[in-house]
């Protein structure tokens, strides 16, 4: 027996989903490293919406499709019908604050953010690595979450270093 073999034989008892700690699940998925986008849309009142968000995902090439979610506790989850624009604004290493503002509970997330928008009136962060302007084409209720895909419409990059997300916290990549 191989290794893996055997380390999947000694493991033949697995937890039951509703008896796995949401502490111990959350270390575990912590384990994946993310990158880091700002998730941003028109808001009601010509105020813009801006969400940080690691839960990012290219789904499909051709059509082109993304998807996220956004936790149904969200104030924003409303501005996420089908049909409704946003963009993922791919953050660069230099954004760390940038995440954190977005992140945070706060009146004006936008307070000294510099950003366009774009035809639909949704931001488009200056600076940021890539920008994916998308159009709601799915969403579904699953768990805690509101899956959302999103049909790319238009795209815009200037690669740097990535800001990364890993066990809970940011993280750079190591290149040699």
């Amino acid at each position: 027996m191989t290794t893996s073999n055997l380390a999947v034989a000694e493991r033949d008892t697995f937890t039951p989903a509703n008896e796995i700690d949401p502490r111990e699940l959350r270390n575990t998925l912590g384990l994946f490293a993310t990158g880091v986008t700002v998730v941003t849309a028109p808001g009601l009142d010509d105020k813009p919406v801006g969400i940080t968000a690691n839960s990012f995902s290219s789904l499909s090439l051709d059509p082109p499709l993304v998807l996220w979610s956004l936790a149904l506790k969200s104030s924003n989850v409303a501005l996420f019908k089908e049909g409704n624009p946003f963009a993922i604004n791919i953050l660069g290493a230099h954004h760390q604050e940038l995440a954190l503002q977005f992140a945070r509970p706060v009146p004006d997330k936008f307070q000294n953010v510099e950003f366009e928008t774009n035809t639909h009136g949704v931001p488009l962060l200056k600076g940021a690595q890539g920008h994916l302007e998308c159009t709601v084409t799915f969403t579904q209720e699953l768990g805690d979450h509101l899956l959302i895909v999103g049909r790319v419409d238009a795209i815009a990059s200037e690669p740097c270093e990535p800001l990364l997300f890993y066990r809970g916290a940011f993280a750079r990549l190591l290149s040699e």
